[in-house]
């Protein structure tokens, strides 16, 4: 099997016979269905190679889908102009990048359709180009924009910038409004949707694709095509990793799976990670080595955000569907750029719970946390984690009570104004981390986290005190009898008491008894 790693062009993947997983009748729906449309979808998700497919069914290139659904559906197979703008890969730092880029690209439409001296600004050309393509060829214009929120993106922090690009983007995507005659379809995709903001302001008449169930599966796999295209794959996979095939399957799901981009639909695999785990055989995180955008930390400081909430909060479609909403509440951010998923959903409320997709990602979020909220680089937080475990796997307390009061001795707390907020978010990413070696339990009320860690040996009863005592975190343990849930368990019990100083941003003083 040919795995299209780092392919993006559907010619390519059907004239080199690279794995494609049939999504053509979908594409179908979407273009007998409407107009103007709007996708969001995580980074690696199929975003480009859907524009690239939609590209090659408007150019009339039957060849490459014969044996697909659309093949049979389609019955004219009208060739029409496609005007594809990719954003993607371009570094927007300055004002001139975006226009420079909209420049080249349009400089490429007019060495085909013409230009005309009269045409000065990016808008005129955009028009006049759409004018001309479709008066040439007796057919109307098919527009594809991938990525169109990169510039946006990448000037999160800038804001006077990300002002220029939203003003220049305004106007170059509203041009489309006013050529309506001339055009056949259009088609956005991007990570995130910017809607209250400028950007498709003039182009009201667009679909938004996201979140409608009809449309979830149109990008990633799902279990069931996973079966029906890989299941050979997947036993290759089982074997190499001495797994049966069932256990290899559900090892797949627990790692990969689980997107959900509305309720009550079947869960997606992110693509890129399902296919590097069938080509290496290896488990491992993917995903991660893809890079994750600094704009979800930058979201986080300015909101002062507690971590516990991640999971948390309930929000409504609205809040969803935009990031207008990140001065006040990063989660839409966190949640378009792939990292929460939806998990549930309360009718009654029209609210939806949001978690983890899966392992992967959460182990991903939470390394990429770990130097911004600790003094330790990702590469020291993992190897920070991975002794921490074994201290506590081998009931070495002392130890690891030792380098969890060293991680808040180096820590520089450039992610929390707030002390007791830094004590709570640091302990989320540790002990998150930890919880991927072996059981760790969280409780957190009021400023107060207490914690039960589980191994095969031993059990640890952590209470955590903010300028307190540890004396007083023991005394509650014993005056709440945290540990008779396990009395009767042969395993051996540590009840540890903590204190933490808002004023130092320390831990000051631990107690231990058995």
């Amino acid at each position: 099997m040919k795995y299209p790693l780092g392919i993006q062009t559907f010619e390519n993947i059907r004239t080199d016979s690279y794995l494609y997983v049939d999504k053509t009748a979908l594409v179908y729906d979407i273009v007998k269905g409407g107009k103007y449309y709007f996708l969001s979808r995580p980074r690696r998700f199929g975003k480009s190679l859907l524009i690239s497919t939609l590209e090659a069914y408007f150019q009339g290139k039957r060849e490459l889908f014969r044996g697909l659904a659309i093949d049979s559906l389609e019955q004219e197979w009208t060739a029409y102009p496609v005007l594809h703008l990719d954003l993607n890969a371009a570094k927007y730092t300055s004002p001139e990048a975006l226009t420079s880029l909209l420049a080249a690209q349009l400089s490429n439409w007019e060495d085909i359709y013409g230009s005309s001296p009269a045409e000065q600004t990016l808008s005129e050309r955009f028009k006049g180009t759409i004018r001309r393509a479709c008066e040439q060829t007796g057919r109307k214009v098919v527009i594809l924009v991938d990525e169109y929120d990169k510039p946006l993106l990448q000037t999160f922090g800038n804001k006077p910038l990300q002002d220029d690009y939203r003003a220049t983007l305004k106007a170059f995507y509203g041009v489309e409004k006013s050529m309506d005659g001339y055009i056949q379809f259009a088609f956005f995709t991007g990570v995130t949707k910017f809607s209250k903001v400028s950007v498709f302001s003039d182009l009201n008449n667009l679909t938004d694709i996201t979140m409608d169930r009809r449309y979830a599966e149109v990008c990633g796999f799902t279990e069931a095509e996973i079966r029906r295209t890989l299941d050979a794959e997947v036993g290759e996979l089982a074997q190499a990793n001495r797994l049966s095939r069932e256990a290899c399957y559900a090892k797949l799901r627990t790692n990969y799976d689980g997107y959900h981009f509305e309720h009550d639909t079947a869960g997606m695999y992110n693509p890129y990670s399902l296919l590097r785990v069938l080509d290496a055989k290896t488990f491992k995180d993917y995903w991660f080595e893809t890079g994750t955008p600094t704009i979800l930390v930058e979201a986080l400081k300015h909101n002062n955000y507690n971590l516990d909430n991640l999971t948390q909060e309930e929000v409504t479609a609205d809040l969803l569907g935009s990031i207008d909403s990140v001065a006040t509440n990063p989660l839409p951010l966190i949640y378009q750029s792939g990292y929460l998923t939806i998990k549930g959903y309360d009718e009654r409320f029209e609210s939806y719970r949001l978690g983890f997709p899966n392992c992967e990602v959460e182990r991903a979020f939470t390394r990429f946390l770990i130097p911004y909220y600790t003094a330790l680089k990702s590469s020291q937080g993992q190897l920070f984690v991975a002794n921490f475990v074994k201290d506590v796997r081998a009931g070495r307390v002392e130890q690891f009570m030792q380098r969890l009061e060293s991680l808040f001795a180096s820590g520089d707390y450039q992610i929390a104004s707030d002390a007791e907020l830094f004590f709570q978010n640091v302990l989320y990413v540790i002990f998150t981390m930890m919880g991927f070696y072996t059981e760790v339990e969280r409780h957190t009320t009021d400023g107060r986290m207490d914690m039960v860690i589980q191994t095969s040996d031993y059990i640890y009863i952590l209470e955590f005190k903010l300028d307190r005592s540890a004396d007083e975190a023991l005394r509650q343990i014993e005056e709440r009898q945290y540990a008779k849930p396990f009395e009767h368990d042969s395993r051996r019990l540590y009840k540890i008491g903590i204190n933490f100083s808002t004023t130092t941003r320390r831990m000051e003083g631990w107690k231990i008894a058995e």
